[in-house]
């Protein structure tokens, strides 16, 4: 029974599809979704920078129903980080310590990620606003949930979903397939860093360009590092800062903004 049960390893088709399935069932539908809001923008009209991209809205006007449905979404995100971590697993990789998703440096992983989330960050500001100066962006709204208790604390809980999605799959995921097929390390940084920019053309092509570089960043620090958790610190850091920042900022703030 036991030998019945061995599994012999993937072969290169094998791994083609499963990778495909990954990220249609992820953050590959979210590109071809973000593909087509951008071009409705694009054909609505009204120049690009006069319309809205607007992110964590609100559900329902019913305060606990719409919290039901913010916190449905959150989990049902990340299922596809909990395949992926069965995949590899199944295949003898411990996802662990393949990906470097483990706690067993909380130190270095919480300073490289606040270093990575300074690096990115203003630079990231600089570029949105060039963006928008330039019409290539839509106007960003980092959150639109009524006014309730639980807003922060979903806000938070959405942005380390956003990360764990992102950098697990994007990151972790997907250079560790590539470089089992024998992608070269260039087309692999290319592969998820494009990947990354495409599913926030929703945003304007400003977004692409900028999580594209975050994107090639990202990418080569795990080539080295060989740990995701330091950049899921970053991301949560960065959507933290957006999402909440935008939600507390005063009004008069925000135009200024």
């Amino acid at each position: 029974m036991t030998a019945a049960l061995d599994r012999p390893q993937a072969t290169r088709k094998q791994l083609h599809w499963e990778i495909t399935l990954v990220l249609l069932l992820s953050l590959g539908s979210s590109a071809v979704y973000a593909v087509v809001s951008l071009i409705a923008k694009l054909t609505a009209g009204p120049p690009l920078s006069q319309q809205a991209a607007v992110l964590n809205r609100s559900q329902s006007p019913r305060v606990y129903l719409d919290l039901t449905y913010q916190l449905l979404g959150i989990f049902f995100a990340l299922v596809p980080v909990l395949l992926v971590l069965y995949l590899l697993n199944r295949d003898r990789l411990d996802p662990a310590r393949t990906l470097g998703i483990d706690f067993r440096k909380p130190g270095k992983d919480l300073g490289w990620g606040t270093a990575l989330a300074a690096a990115i960050g203003l630079p990231g500001l600089l570029l949105v606003y060039a963006a928008a100066q330039l019409g290539l962006n839509a106007q960003i709204v980092p959150a639109a949930l009524n006014p309730v208790w639980w807003a922060v604390p979903v806000l938070i809980l959405s942005a380390a979903q956003n990360a764990i999605l992102e950098e697990v799959i994007v990151v972790g995921y997907l250079v560790t397939r590539l470089r089992e097929l024998g992608w070269r390390l260039g087309y692999v940084v290319a592969a998820s860093a494009v990947l990354r920019g495409s599913y926030h053309l929703y945003q304007g092509f400003g977004a692409f360009v900028g999580n594209a570089v975050m994107g090639v960043v990202f990418s080569l620090f795990f080539l080295k590092k060989g740990r995701v958790m330091p950049l899921i610190v970053a991301h949560t850091l960065l959507d933290v800062a957006a999402f909440v920042g935008y939600t507390l900022l005063p009004p008069s703030w925000l135009s200024w903004l």
